[in-house]
């Protein structure tokens, strides 16, 4: 009968916590991408014709109005009849001004009546791709061939795959540097332990591996959607020349410059800690866990010539994990918006500090299980780094909400608030956990300092009886400790068989498993701090996920810009609706204002008078003003209507009719020349 060596022990299985949270964040990452692929920060605040618009004369181009800069191209805005045949010049109008983003596209001329279908695609300025589609009529609405798309831009197969390697890039960075941190801030004899060198270095790789990803998958993400366009020499050409293809170009160089920090960090620095005990390793980072350690005065006199590498080492590797931050800082979300001059060093310092805080976290998860040795002053030293981290992400995640949310109703009436909200409490809980860390720390320090040094000596002891042969004692446990009393290896006499050594060795490392967990569990308060790091550990990695799709999800003040809500004027009972509405043509004298004034403002017959204004203040003469208003939450309108001018810059209308009480939308169409015209809206309370 054959015997079956014992199934690995919980030791053995600490040794795949690594890679499962590696597979747990990918897990993560494929679900939240598939359930918001198209997410993005720029959106569709205006549209002329808008949708659904029913025109009496066919217009002489189409423009786009968007919430922030977008990158366009001469295919970007197509419009198609109704057999779908392209009635656009195909030639992109960049009519931008100020603050005001719009493109347009001119039609062909003697358009005949019926419903035009326009369809859209762009890139924003935080890198994410949108699209659309809407349909207007002249004349009249008719039958049409042309289908609305309902696929959107960035999402399908490849959405999901360049989702993926964004989660994996973030949780590659966060690791990389907060186990570099952890090392040089915390526990500089880290650098020469196995585990940590794996745990960086696979950092390292994963992080390079998602970058080169996203960059290949760029022009399918932003484009057609097929895989097969990765090939596309042409578009990774034109990937290079966007601010997205040149920030991912600026992290595979840094990564480059991380490898040799990598590689001085685990090579020459790790040899010449190597070569310090516990308590010179203590001094050199400013650490004395007892006065007994000041009598030691041979080690005293030992020269620690580590200082100045670890000085170099900790101002190139914020040199570099820095440039890295910036990549994302100055492609995504903090470039664009509102005061990115102050948004974008705030996203590079909350980047840092997530990474130094969650990417310490675990690399002190893995020294817990993985090396028993570690000294209770790295402990202490991470609980303060950590602390200050936390900190900096308070002062910076507060002006981040603040700057993506505009307004307190957003908190709670758009997906990017009820994130954040979720994204608040995993952070709560989050230092819940640290709270009970930080005692299990405290009771840490107040052990005897021999207990932990003879946990130490035995973990030496354990590693290094990993390397030979040995027959022990599964029940001779020392007293106190749980650890094995027979150190003595003991050659094993190798057998013929190669099927009883395959044996052997499955025994003999079951054996070495279970004493390097009778090591890790000699000391309660270890076992302890190990179990609430790890909880910690689980739910940054979900923290990190939950942040990653914050970054994706357009921000609760492009949603409050494109609907309305926030800018609603609420009609007060008896008493006109006074609005201005300020609008920019982009042409030569095509700025001012329009002031409208809706009397009574209320439900049934109203009067309108329109006054508009140029630049300097004078009255503006338009060629043409028109007025529609539409009730979106009922599904009314636009309900057209054109004033008559009763004196230059003033136009009025009376029986205007309103039927129901809401909030209805009024948009201001204002023509300032043959060509150049806008449309301006406002959303007023009515009833």
């Amino acid at each position: 009968m054959t015997a079956t060596a014992p199934a690995p022990s919980t030791a053995r299985a600490a040794a795949f916590l690594p890679r499962l949270v590696l597979v747990l964040a990918a897990l993560l990452a494929t679900l939240f991408t598939a359930a918001s692929p198209a997410a993005a920060h720029a959106a569709l605040t205006a549209s002329d014709p808008e949708d659904g618009a029913v025109v009496a004369t066919a217009p002489a181009q189409v423009t786009l109005s968007f919430s922030e800069q977008v990158a366009m191209g001469d295919d970007s805005i197509r419009v198609l009849d109704p057999q779908g045949k392209r009635v656009d010049t195909g030639e992109l109008r960049d009519m931008c001004s100020g603050n005001t983003i719009r493109y347009g596209t001119a039609l062909h001329a003697g358009l005949p009546n019926g419903t035009y279908t326009v369809a859209w695609q762009a890139v924003s300025a935080d890198s994410h791709p949108i699209s659309g589609a809407f349909t207007f009529s002249i004349g009249a609405p008719s039958a049409t061939d042309v289908t609305l798309p309902t696929a959107q831009a960035g999402g399908g197969p490849v959405g999901i795959a360049y989702g993926i390697a964004r989660y994996a890039a973030y949780g590659g960075f966060t690791v990389l540097v907060g186990g570099a941190a952890f090392i040089l801030l915390c526990w500089r004899r880290g650098a020469a332990e196995r585990p940590l060198q794996k745990l960086v270095v696979r950092a390292w790789v994963t992080l390079t591996a998602a970058t080169l990803a996203m960059l290949v998958l760029r022009t399918p993400y932003t484009g057609s959607g097929n895989f097969s366009d990765v090939f596309d020499l042409d578009g990774l050409r034109a990937v290079l020349q966007t601010k997205t293809g040149a920030s991912l170009v600026s992290r595979l160089l840094l990564l480059g410059a991380a490898a040799l920090f990598v590689a001085v960090l685990f090579g020459v620095y790790a040899r010449r800690v190597a070569g310090l005990g516990p308590d010179e390793a203590d001094r050199a980072e400013g650490e004395t866990d007892g006065p007994e350690q000041t009598d030691r005065s041979d080690e005293a006199e030992r020269p620690d010539d580590t200082s100045d590498l670890t000085f170099g080492l900790a101002i190139g590797g914020a040199v570099v994990s820095g440039g890295i931050a910036a990549t994302w800082a100055l492609s995504e979300h903090a470039s664009t918006g509102i005061q990115p001059g102050i948004a974008m060093p705030a996203d590079i310092l909350h980047l840092m500090a997530v990474a130094t805080w969650l990417g310490g976290l675990a690399a002190l998860l893995v020294a817990l299980h993985k090396v028993p040795g570690i000294e209770r002053a790295a402990v202490r030293r991470f609980s303060r780094v950590a602390f200050v981290s936390v900190l900096v992400l308070a002062v910076t995640g507060v002006y981040q909400s603040w700057r993506q949310l505009g307004s307190w109703s957003a908190l709670t009436g758009t997906d990017y608030g009820q994130l954040l909200l979720l994204k608040i409490g995993l952070v709560a809980v989050l230092l819940g956990i640290a709270y009970v860390s930080r005692k299990w720390t405290a009771r840490l320090a107040d052990a005897p300092a021999d207990t932990a040094t003879a946990v130490a000596v035995v973990g030496s002891a354990g590693q290094t009886s990993a390397d030979v042969s040995r027959e022990t004692d599964p029940g001779a446990v020392s007293e106190g400790t749980g650890v094995s009393r027979e150190t003595e290896t003991v050659p094993a006499p190798v057998p013929a068989d190669p099927e009883r050594a395959a044996q052997l060795a499955r025994q003999r490392a079951a054996r070495e498993s279970a004493l390097e967990k009778r090591v890790r569990d000699a000391d309660p308060d270890r076992a302890g701090l190990r179990r609430s790091v790890l909880a910690e550990a689980a739910i940054a990695v979900i923290l990190l996920a939950v942040t990653t799709v914050l970054t994706s999800t357009e921000p609760g003040r492009t949603v409050e810009r494109e609907t309305g809500r926030g800018s609603t004027a609420t009609a007060v009972p008896d008493r006109a609706v006074k609005i201005t509405l300020p609008f920019d043509t982009s042409s030569p004298n095509g700025k001012g204002s329009v002031r409208l004034e809706l009397d009574p403002g209320r439900v049934g017959a109203n009067t309108l008078h329109l006054w508009a204004d140029s630049a300097d203040g004078t009255p503006f003469d338009l060629p043409e003003i028109k007025v529609a208003f539409t009730l979106p939450a009922k599904d009314i309108g636009p309900l057209p209507l054109v004033p008559e001018q009763a004196a230059p810059g003033h136009w009025t209308a009376s029986g205007v009719q309103l039927p129901l009480a809401g909030e209805w939308r009024i948009d201001v169409t204002v023509r300032t020349s043959d060509i150049d015209q806008t449309t301006v809206q406002k959303t007023v309370k009515i009833g």
